[in-house]
């Protein structure tokens, strides 16, 4: 069973993207490299901020789907609750 993951982001001008990936730091390096997503090549990818899982292929998109339709406070709440939870899902 393929493992997938949901992630965060952080591109220029303080807006965060969110995606699903196998490998989030690869998946990371081709939004820096402007191979990504066109929202990043656009807002150009500055960090990998948040990542969650491991899913199944339709539980991540399904995550997704919840994730991007929070506002963007909530989004970096998420962000935030990483950064102070030592037990977090990364």
């Amino acid at each position: 069973m393929d493992e997938w993951f949901v992630y965060l982001v952080q591109c220029e001008g303080g807006s965060l993207y969110c995606g699903i990936a196998k490998d989030p730091a690869k998946r990371f390096k081709q939004h820096a490299s402007g191979k990504g997503a066109r929202y990043t090549r656009i807002y150009h990818a500055l960090a990998l901020v948040y990542q969650e899982g491991p899913y199944t292929h339709g539980d991540a998109l399904r995550r997704e789907r919840v994730i991007k339709a929070l506002s963007r406070p909530k989004k970096f709440q998420l962000v935030e609750q990483l950064a102070t939870t030592p037990s977090s899902k990364s």
